[in-house]
């Protein structure tokens, strides 16, 4: 069936470089000039004007020639970010994305192996790296044969490397005339955001101007529904504007959109470096937060925690959940704790559709056809169209579960260096196969079903069972023959599954024995994998595992063979 927003269509958006559209707008001119950025575990406070002249002095030396006492990036490569969440993270996306360089998102924490995959599939040209991570790094860069003299520190310093700051205050005293923000072209490359999908290792996501550009318009068409039905009260804070907590990684579409991408009003942002429980609590009251966006997880910790329920949460007017599925209960005791009228906003959405496709309505919007259902996850926002089909190719009917496909102008640019993938997740005509499977009823609200294809969602995280089977299998001392991955119950809420291992031995794994091979693999894995894709479900000797007569994996048999070891042992 084929479903479209009702939410008004998207004014025209404007073909303009991205940076005008985040700092440059008409209506920034009448702003003061407050506190954008705040450093949460310094203090240091960045304004709006500073920020501004921050990016362009970074653009300047980031495209200005050596020669000339520049870094002298040209048309054609690609800069690596590999940080933990800081203000000249900021700096260098919206500096870039001034000059139309694109970068790609590392992730902060990965494995060696995981480092590797990332820089072979990316192949930088460039990389800016935090102090703390470059001595662990510095061989996987010089292997992908990125020059010594390309490495650059993010924020902070490291004897013999130049850092962003460095490169800033080279611009202003030696007085390099400022560089023009460029003009993108159509379909102009802005980032790489690494995805599992639906199969594999972990995929890099082509995201365009033109696609942020959209999503951008999209919040604002949302935003002006509901302040049509909600008008927020006056932030209670000391200055008088909003203050929101961005916790989340900067590399995961999520935070990323959050914190440097929303500038649509004056607000302050308080940065933390990484999650930390106690510390959010205590910024939340220290600086009158009033947004906070978080995944379930995420907030599973903080109603369970003793100093959230006794901490100070009253200015806390709007929070957002997403990256994963919100159990109803969880919602509603996360309200209860902090402010009662505070709203609560949920939706769907991926890195491949840029960020977001649905929002759970509030009571009332779009004149109260929606007012939402406990378990739905909501409507399509703003320039999305729908489809949800069965497995081969049909039109599913109302309330019948398929796999969900959108189009809008959010749809991703496909997979970098991945034509193949490309190929299979983005169709003919601009449609998105998601992976995920909904039922839609009359009214034009989804409820989720599954995620398709077996991706598992591990504190907000995406986790490919496949990729984990490879690290699995490539066990040096060759321990097993066979070896599938599925998510099983376990994880921190009554939806989150953690992944959980069954494998076939050798002979050589037979020799050494059942318990020496799986106190090995866990070993193994994690030291190859990052903690959210550890086999926290245990992993499980079998003789064989259970195939399809075309080959493919039953993992929905071993699932089930594992529930109902689990109700057996819960009988006796």
């Amino acid at each position: 069936m084929y479903i479209q927003s009702p939410f008004p269509p998207l004014p025209p958006v404007p073909q303009t470089n991205l940076f005008n559209v985040l700092l440059r707008r008409p209506d920034q001119a009448q702003w003061p000039d407050h506190t954008m950025y705040a450093d949460g575990l310094t203090g240091r406070k960045v304004s709006f004007l500073q920020h501004v002249d921050r990016a362009l002095d970074a653009a300047t030396a980031l495209s200005t020639p050596e020669a000339e006492g520049g870094v002298g990036i040209t048309d054609g490569e690609l800069v690596g970010i590999f940080s933990e969440n800081c203000l000249d993270y900021i700096v260098l996306v919206h500096a870039l994305l001034a000059i139309t360089v694109p970068f790609s998102l590392f992730p902060s924490q990965p494995t060696s192996l995981e480092l590797e995959h990332v820089l072979n599939t990316t192949k930088v040209t460039c990389v800016f790296v935090q102090p703390e991570l470059l001595t662990g790094s510095i061989e996987a860069f010089r292997r992908a044969n990125i020059p010594d003299d390309r490495i650059y520190i993010l924020e902070g310093s490291s004897q013999g490397k130049l850092s962003l700051g460095d490169l800033i205050d080279r611009v202003r005293t030696s007085r390099i005339p400022r560089v023009s923000v460029r003009e993108p072209k159509k379909d102009c490359l802005a980032y790489l955001v690494f995805s599992s999908g639906t199969s594999g290792l972990p995929k890099a996501v082509m995201i365009s101007q033109d696609n942020v550009r959209f999503a951008i318009y999209q919040a604002i068409v949302v935003t002006m529904s509901i302040r049509e039905v909600y008008e927020p009260p006056p932030p209670p804070t000391p200055h008088g504007f909003p203050v929101a907590l961005s916790i989340l990684p900067f590399y995961h579409s999520y935070g990323l959109h959050f914190t440097m991408f929303r500038t649509l009003l004056p607000s302050v942002v308080v940065v933390l470096p990484r999650w930390d429980m106690d510390l959010a609590i205590d910024i939340i009251q220290k600086h009158r937060v009033t947004m906070a966006s978080f995944v379930p997880s995420l907030i599973h910790q903080l109603v369970n925690s003793p100093k959230f329920k006794k901490a100070d949460l009253s200015s806390i007017q709007s929070m957002l959940s997403g990256a994963a599925y919100l159990p109803p209960q969880l919602a509603d005791k996360l309200t209860s704790l902090t402010n009662p009228a505070a709203i609560l906003a949920e939706g769907y959405g991926m890195s491949e559709g840029t960020i977001s496709a649905m929002t759970k309505p509030i009571p009332g919007l779009l004149d109260g056809r929606f007012d939402p259902l406990p378990k739905c996850t909501g409507v399509l926002i703003a320039g999305v169209e729908a489809r949800v089909v069965r497995e081969d190719g049909s039109e599913a009917g109302f309330d019948e579960p398929g796999e969900l496909l959108i189009r809008g102008g959010n749809v991703a640019l496909g997979y970098w260096g991945n034509e193949e993938a490309t190929e299979e997740t983005f169709l003919p005509y601009g449609w998105l196969k998601t992976g995920d499977r909904f039922r839609v009823d009359k009214k034009g609200i989804f409820y989720f079903e599954d995620r398709g294809k077996d991706t598992l969602k591990v504190s907000g995280h995406q986790v490919s069972p496949k990729e984990i089977e490879v690290v699995l299998l490539a066990h040096p001392e060759n321990l097993l023959v066979d070896a599938s991955v599925a998510g099983v119950p376990g994880g921190r809420t009554s939806d989150e599954k953690v992944p959980r291992a069954w494998v076939v031995l050798s002979d050589e794994g037979k020799r050494l024995g059942a318990n020496s091979v799986q106190r090995k693999l866990k070993a193994w894995t994690q030291k190859s994998l990052s903690k959210y894709k550890w086999l926290r479900g245990g992993i499980e000797i079998v003789d064989e595992i259970p195939k399809s007569p075309t080959g493919k994996v039953l993992r929905r048999v071993l699932q089930e063979r594992y529930a109902q070891s689990l109700s057996t042992q819960s009988k006796l």
